[in-house]
């Protein structure tokens, strides 16, 4: 039997959108041509996902406003999920709030507590247009979360309130892209 390739082993690596993007300030629109096109976004989006070495990537983070997210993330218990979600929709997150550390490929090198559910569940399609159904829990949970805000045009430095919310403006005010980004 033939083994299928790792996803993302074909695609190409895309320029990551940084913070203060407009792309990544605006919601993203509903898929509705699906085909090899599609199959090659997502596929470009597991390459540049792997060599940011991050665990989701929205695809507004390569510059495309479309509904499409890729993960390969753990959970709390070590499990590993790995796909991609079209048309997600954030139908729940719910069980115990926390604070937990969460960082961004487009805010590279920087994290900072963000208050998330504990479990989440995604609902959209394939790319081939199959309904699917995600479940997470831990860290996976935060991931989907994570990725739902990218599509609605928020990062998760929005969500971070408080000291934490300064300390991570200052920190972003250092770095070579985030003096534009705060500009707004």
């Amino acid at each position: 039997m033939r083994q299928r390739p790792l996803p993302g082993t074909s695609g190409i690596v895309r320029t990551m959108s940084l913070l203060g993007d407009p792309v990544l300030h605006s919601a993203c629109a509903e898929v509705t041509e699906f085909g090899p096109a599609l199959d090659r976004l997502i596929e470009d989006m597991f390459a540049t996902m792997y060599a940011a070495q991050g665990v989701g990537l929205a695809a507004n983070q390569i510059g495309v406003g479309q509904r499409v997210f890729v993960y390969d993330c753990p959970d709390d218990e070590d499990v590993r999920h790995v796909g991609h979600i079209v048309n997600p929709r954030l139908v729940s997150a719910d069980g115990d709030e926390f604070v937990g550390p969460e960082g961004c490929l487009s805010l590279p090198g920087l994290e900072a507590g963000t208050l998330r559910y504990d479990s989440a569940v995604v609902e959209g399609v394939t790319s081939d247009g199959a309904a699917v159904r995600i479940t997470g829990t831990g860290f996976f949970a935060r991931c989907l979360q994570h990725e739902c805000d990218h599509l609605a045009g928020a990062v998760y430095a929005d969500r971070v309130t408080g000291l934490r919310a300064r300390r991570l403006r200052r920190a972003i005010r250092k770095t070579d892209w985030g003096a534009a980004a705060l500009r707004d």
